[in-house]
């Protein structure tokens, strides 16, 4: 397997339903995260501001979403109709994105970021 250096060729590299997902999934985190570099990392994209922020990746069944653990457990009340563990997210494909909750979990561990890089 070749190795995805790009958001782009990662996205690619999937079926039109799951490129179409991974592109929502950037557009909903990339309008509360403007400022935010797009890159690879773990071989899935994320988004960086002076630290990575989110991971987002997609699979055969539902797009796993990668705040870190703090984010998952301040909002773990708003995730039970998904499947979710310490570090991760699994939205399923065939179900809308909840655009409010991504771009809430997006905005908390920015300022968790932020934070710990300016106390």
């Amino acid at each position: 397997m070749l190795k995805t250096t790009t958001v782009l060729s990662y996205y690619s590299s999937f079926e039109l339903p799951i490129q179409q997902k991974l592109g929502e999934i950037h557009d909903i985190i990339k309008e509360v995260l403007p400022n935010a570099e797009e890159i690879i990392s773990y071989k899935m994209p994320a988004f960086k501001q002076k630290k990575v922020l989110v991971y987002y990746a997609g699979y055969k069944n539902h797009i796993g979403f990668y705040p870190t653990s703090q984010p998952i457990e301040h909002f773990k009340d708003r995730l039970t109709e998904y499947k979710w563990s310490k570090g991760a997210i699994q939205f399923p494909l065939d179900k809308p994105l909840p655009k409010k909750l991504i771009q809430e979990i997006a905005l908390y561990r920015l300022k968790q970021v932020e934070q710990k890089l300016n106390p």
